[in-house]
């Protein structure tokens, strides 16, 4: 990170417990060559073992990888950075509408036969990554799942996590492959207008739809990280951190470059 992008991380970072008189010890390390340390992991997309001589070992940032991703923090950063986005463009901090959509990777022989599938629509072998993103395609929450699982499957557990974290949801952009009795699903459970955004018969080639193109454009940005240019991960929790890590790249430097 430059300086001015770890001005704009620093001021995002979860405040440890020992700092607010919780308890536990202080750090023995840095955070920013921890944090340089996974995000040069998630754009370069090399193994643990793989990490250059240049920063602290590798189990040393598996292991703060690891912790932030079971203790919430890896999210908690996340919608910090996105929340100082969303209030620089002059928007509220808790989005009200949303776009919805999958994409299916393949994935490495490292991923267990339990969590991973074959998408027969896209030909896919590995893993499929469902997520929902605001207006300004910033991510608003991901979950990743085998190929196999269908959209509408998907779209049952989705929208209700989606639901528990941004309360204000009422309308979500889908594609078509959403319809059925999803749609009723979301609107009488969870209050939360499905509308379905079709591609027209009598169109041909490459078309921009409204509104779906924001989360395809989404998926572009997370694609500039080789670790996510195909599911590495044994976990799908840590599929779904390695997600959230390449976002905050994204809007990190979006912020640094708003601030200079």
């Amino acid at each position: 990170m430059s300086d001015a992008e770890w001005e704009v991380v620093r001021d995002a970072l979860p405040v440890p417990g020992w700092l607010e008189g919780r308890g536990g010890q202080p750090e023995g390390y840095c955070h920013r060559q921890m944090l340089d340390a996974v995000r040069y992991l998630v754009a370069g997309g090399i193994t643990w073992r793989a990490m250059p001589a240049d920063f602290p070992a590798w189990d040393r940032v598996y292991a703060f990888f690891r912790r932030w991703r079971d203790k919430g923090w890896t999210g908690e950063l996340h919608d910090r950075l996105r929340d100082r986005i969303r209030e620089a463009a002059g928007r509220d901090t808790e989005p009200t509408a949303g776009i919805i959509d999958a994409q299916s990777v393949k994935g490495a022989s490292s991923v267990p036969a339990a969590s991973r599938g074959f998408d027969g629509g896209k030909k896919v072998n590995g893993r499929k990554r469902h997520i929902v993103v605001d207006t300004l395609g910033l991510l608003l929450t991901v979950m990743v799942t085998a190929a196999s699982v269908t959209d509408r499957e998907a779209g049952q557990r989705l929208p209700a996590r989606l639901r528990e974290r941004h309360w204000r949801i009422t309308l979500v952009w889908a594609d078509g492959g959403y319809t059925g009795h999803l749609v009723d699903l979301a609107r009488n459970v969870l209050r939360i207008a499905l509308t379905v955004v079709k591609r027209s018969d009598d169109v041909y080639g490459f078309v921009v739809l409204p509104k779906r193109w924001l989360v395809e454009r989404t998926f572009a940005w997370l694609m500039r990280s080789r670790r996510l240019a195909r599911d590495y991960e044994r976990r799908t929790d840590t599929a779904e951190a390695m997600i959230r890590w390449s976002m905050s790249m994204v809007m990190s430097r979006r912020l640094a470059r708003r601030r200079h």
